[in-house]
């Protein structure tokens, strides 16, 4: 009897220590992660639907270009998980020790003219671009709308000069939108989260490019565990249901 209850004793100091520290690893708390701003719209759709697996996680964002963002990571600004619309911005937070490596692909995205609604114009391909009395506007040169827009004008062989140099996607599509550009090279899925406030023209696969999107867990990421699971949620089924939902290629 008395050995019965001795080990009965150290079962249930088992179970007490066992279940505190598994309580500990369901994630809970805030992350704020910081994406690139063609992921506005599924990230945001994204949130609500993690938030029902973990409620008790808030998902808070910070959407700009992705070379803004290494550079605010780089330079300690507070966040969990780094989204990037290339792999080069990541890298570079990678090289420099605040995103914990190995990045992991989790969508791909494709270029397309952005137009006014309906297409007044009558632009086909980027080579109508170059029409004189045309107003086109790009992402800036480090952004990498900006850097992939010039790649895919370059296998064109299409040369234009910008009325203007946006820092992100959303903003050179807003350009079109408001009816300040004619037209602008932006992704397909910004094209679709414009909801008919403009049109799209695709440009032909031979001169397209493909994006890739990376992203990882911030090295002092003050709740690493929510982190993991936002990471683990996007590359999940429901996640890559999502984004395709969007507009985006699988991963």
């Amino acid at each position: 009897m008395k050995r019965a209850l001795v080990a009965l004793a150290a079962v249930a100091v088992l179970i007490a220590t066992v279940q505190p520290a598994s309580a500990q690893q369901e994630p809970s708390g805030e992350i704020t992660v910081f994406a690139a701003a063609s992921l506005t719209e599924s990230f945001d759709a994204m949130a609500k639907q993690f938030q029902k697996k973990y409620p008790d996680v808030s998902v808070r964002f910070n959407y700009d270009a992705s070379s803004n963002l290494a550079t605010q990571i780089n330079q300690g600004a507070p966040a969990d998980v780094f989204a990037s619309a290339d792999a080069d911005n990541l890298q570079k937070a990678i090289d420099a020790g605040t995103v914990t490596p190995p990045p992991v692909v989790f969508a791909k995205n494709r270029l397309e003219i952005a137009v006014e609604k309906g297409n007044p114009k009558k632009i086909k391909g980027l080579a109508d671009l170059q029409e004189s009395g045309l107003v086109v506007v790009l992402c800036a040169d480090q952004v990498p709308c900006g850097k992939y827009a010039a790649e895919s004008l370059a296998k064109a062989g299409v040369s234009i000069s910008p009325a203007s140099k946006e820092e992100n996607a959303k903003a050179t599509l807003s350009k079109v939108s408001i009816g300040e550009a004619d037209a602008s090279i932006v992704y397909v899925t910004d094209v679709k989260a414009s909801k008919g406030t403009t049109s799209g023209v695709k440009i032909a696969d031979k001169v397209n490019v493909i994006a890739k999107y990376p992203m990882g867990v911030v090295k002092d990421s003050q709740n690493a565990t929510a982190a993991k699971a936002w990471v683990q949620f996007v590359t999940s089924k429901a996640g890559q249901k999502t984004l395709t939902r969007f507009g985006f290629l699988p991963s």
